[in-house]
């Protein structure tokens, strides 16, 4: 028999819009798992520059999710609502991207949007690979159709993103380069498979680029900069290149000549997950489980953890990401 579940939670509350410190503990009710969703024991939460942003006020949670901050979990299934499928049962060890409410003992997950957890990863390692997962394989092999052979540029190596994106492009054969901020990040990303990493505070990307693919530039750029990044970025694009903006750290607004675009051929594009129909974020999860699953049930992947801290201590894991000291995933563990 399975214990009874308990009638209150603790979890992560946003008292209002502020620094890491509005992060309070709170006690709610259980999540009632809905029809189609699971209801998880979180065992570690993932925490992601989004939820900074929704911290701060600026990044609101769409209609209907959990107003608590956490767009991903790793843990156990204890509870399953009506029309969630014959693929889940009770005990079973998943990792979910949610829309929110990840900063709690447990959460409510659309089911389709679970993944089971690959067999090399702790439970802590696979709360951090929903949100970077998704973003990365929905942005770069799908809206960027980036191919094996091809070269890519990540703007924020080291971070969660970076980090994936590093891994992944690699294990299909895509030349990797990388931006990031000190020797130390410059030698973590080399480390993880990029073949080469540019400290952008001492050397001026674009003319390494350049000297490193011949003046031909590379095929694909994954920015979450934006700023003047972006007219940088379109004047090392190959032909026929690709764009991707995935976050605006230095702004959206940006004045760009698109002359480039159009002698080029290049194209430029972008998403957000968050708010997007659960059906196409339930085709990435299908996608990542057929094409990325096994890499990682191989050990050919891996999400590097830069810190965990407890769920008590969210402020602290915020405070961490606005520094940008990390490399690669900051967790909550439970």
């Amino acid at each position: 028999m399975t214990a009874p579940l308990p009638d209150q939670m603790r979890c992560v509350e946003i008292a209002g819009a502020g620094g890491p410190e509005v992060l309070k503990m709170a006690a709610r009710p259980l999540p009632v798992p809905g029809d189609g969703e699971v209801l998880i024991a979180v065992a570690a939460a993932g925490v992601n520059r989004p939820d900074v942003f929704q911290r701060q006020g600026s990044y609101p949670p769409p209609p209907g999710a959990s107003d608590l901050p956490g767009l991903e979990v790793a843990g156990t299934i204890v509870a399953i609502g009506a029309k969630a499928g014959e693929g889940w049962r009770i005990g079973d060890r998943v990792c979910a991207l949610l829309s929110g409410g990840g900063y709690a003992q447990y959460a409510s997950a659309d089911a389709a949007l679970c993944m089971p957890v690959p067999q090399t990863l702790g439970l802590d390692e696979a709360a951090a690979l929903p949100e970077t997962f998704f973003t990365v394989w929905h942005n770069l092999f799908q809206r960027a159709r980036l191919q094996e052979g091809e070269s890519l540029l990540v703007h924020g190596g080291s971070s969660g993103i970076g980090t994936t994106a590093i891994q992944m492009a690699k294990a299909f054969g895509v030349t990797v380069y990388v931006t990031a901020g000190t020797p130390e990040k410059c030698a973590a990303c080399e480390a993880l498979g990029a073949d080469r990493a540019i400290n952008y505070r001492t050397e001026d990307y674009p003319t390494v680029i350049k000297e490193l693919t011949g003046g031909r530039g590379v095929d694909v750029v994954l920015d979450m900069v934006g700023g003047d990044y972006i007219d940088r970025d379109l004047r090392i694009l190959a032909e026929d290149g690709r764009h991707v903006n995935i976050a605006f750290l230095q702004g959206s607004k940006v004045t760009v000549d698109l002359m480039r675009m159009m002698l080029k051929r290049l194209t430029l594009t972008g998403s957000t997950l968050r708010s997007r129909p659960a059906t196409v974020k339930a085709g990435i999860a299908r996608a990542l489980e057929e094409k990325v699953w096994p890499l990682l049930e191989q050990g050919k992947l891996r999400p590097p953890i830069h810190a965990r801290f407890a769920l008590e201590d969210a402020a602290e894991a915020h405070r961490l990401m606005e520094r940008s000291d990390h490399i690669g995933k900051i967790v909550l563990t439970l």
